[in-house]
């Protein structure tokens, strides 16, 4: 269902380990992005209806979540700042083709595939913390994450045939899994 094509490796589970405030910190930056993310698809496709409709919901969701990560980091006592993002998203974004429809196929995907990340990783934190508060916290994040991913890649299929998506759909996947792959130093949510 998440389209991802890799799991996350026991590596990013140790910098969780010794980075957890860090990985908090950066996880309210994510929800953060994720709503900018959603407000620009709206901004940028307008005339489309469903899009804006879903593009709202999706802006409310991450906002929200934004504030559970911020009232959990206040709970801990951490100070909330900013971070030196890592290259995911970054590395992701790079692939989005420059002309419509297929830029906004591949915005899109794009989102959908951060989303499953999101998803996958959520789920690992919560089988994985020995924390009861946070154990719960990432238990009730994981299906919203889920359900984004889903409307990118339904929404995607506003643009482009359903095979098309699907074989977009794929290609990106697979570079995502190397750049997941490929890890990063930084302890980060997508790292």
């Amino acid at each position: 269902m998440l389209h991802l094509q890799s799991t996350s490796s026991v590596r990013w589970l140790r910098q969780v380990d010794q980075h957890l405030n860090e990985i908090l910190i950066d996880h309210a930056h994510c929800e953060q992005k994720a709503a900018s993310t959603a407000m620009d698809l709206m901004f940028d496709y307008v005339e489309h209806e469903d899009l804006c409709r879903e593009m709202s919901e999706i802006v409310r969701e991450e906002l929200e979540h934004f504030q559970l990560v911020r009232d959990l980091l206040k709970q801990r006592n951490v100070r909330f700042r900013r971070l030196k993002p890592g290259a995911y998203g970054r590395k992701l974004k790079e692939l989005v083709r420059r002309l419509e429809p297929h830029r906004a196929v591949d915005r899109l995907l794009v989102g959908a595939l951060i989303e499953a990340r999101s998803c996958e990783r959520f789920v690992l934190l919560r089988d994985h913390l020995q924390d009861a508060q946070l154990k719960e916290f990432y238990g009730s994040l994981y299906e919203s994450e889920a359900r984004h991913h889903t409307t990118y890649v339904r929404l995607a299929k506003n643009f482009a045939s359903d095979a098309d998506v699907s074989t977009r759909l794929q290609e990106l996947a697979t570079v995502e899994a190397a750049i997941i792959s490929d890890g990063s130093e930084l302890p980060r949510v997508h790292s």
